[in-house]
């Protein structure tokens, strides 16, 4: 039987009104083990709830010891972030079985899920359904470019909300809406809005969010989850700032 405890933990969350937050990591850009278990600490320290592990295109090998590093330094969950089958590592606690609805390209929106279905079968990995959306942040994006799709123009607010409704609509258990790595915008507050107001399912945010403001905006817009990588990689302080209003954010709504 499949293990659910971070779905149930989502939709317990979202049916609370409570927000979450993962850091992303990417193998490839990891200097050395001493900054990885840094930031592992201070995502500890700050109450940080997920950490996403993958990347559109990982070059290296060391998947495997980034998830062993963050497993040595903490409790928190371990998430991976496939950009392929080739990016799969049992020794994780769940990851996002991936479908990139907002593209037509067959291999990722089915194609490489026949391959990683057995795999994953096998595994004792908890299986997160995942409707992915790639959102046009004013530039091609590593993942973009990696997934031969094209972005949803970024005020192209109904598509964007007929695409997450038909993800839910599949089955698909949560909708990742992403502007992808290196996005020089996030998505605009009233696209996830429009979203939000669409769908039932919780609503994963990233892309694009290298600031404070542009992180609650996101969240007052309607998002359940948010996802930082780049930014927090070009200003680690971003970890500590998102996460305490976050906390706070929180905290204001456990009171009310």
């Amino acid at each position: 039987m499949m293990k659910t405890k971070i779905l149930k933990t989502l939709l317990d969350r979202r049916a609370s009104g409570l927000k979450s937050f993962a850091i992303l990591i990417d193998p490839d850009k990891i200097q050395d083990s001493g900054s990885l278990v840094k930031l592992i600490n201070i995502a500890v320290e700050n109450k940080v709830d997920f950490i996403f592990v993958g990347g559109s295109l990982l070059t290296g090998d060391n998947l495997h010891q980034v998830i062993e590093r963050v497993k040595d330094h903490s409790q928190l969950p371990v998430v991976l972030f496939p950009g392929s089958t080739m990016h799969i590592n049992v020794t994780a606690d769940a990851v996002l079985f991936l479908s990139l609805i907002s593209g037509r390209n067959p291999e990722l929106l089915i194609g490489q899920q026949v391959i990683a279905a057995p795999i994953l079968k096998r595994s004792n990995l908890e299986i997160l359904p995942t409707g992915y959306m790639l959102i046009d942040s004013d530039n091609q994006t590593t993942v973009s470019y990696m997934s031969n799709t094209t972005p949803i123009p970024a005020d192209k607010y109904s598509v964007a909300v007929c695409t997450a409704m038909a993800g839910e609509m599949l089955g698909l258990q949560l909708i990742y809406m992403d502007a992808g790595s290196g996005a020089r915008f996030p998505i605009h507050p009233k696209m996830i809005a429009s979203v939000r107001r669409a769908i039932d399912v919780p609503l994963i945010i990233g892309g694009g969010i290298d600031s404070v403001d542009k992180a609650m905006a996101s969240l007052k817009a309607g998002a359940d989850m948010l996802v930082v990588g780049n930014g927090i990689e070009e200003n680690p302080n971003l970890l500590i700032e998102v996460s305490d209003a976050i906390n706070n954010l929180n905290q204001e709504l456990d009171v009310h």
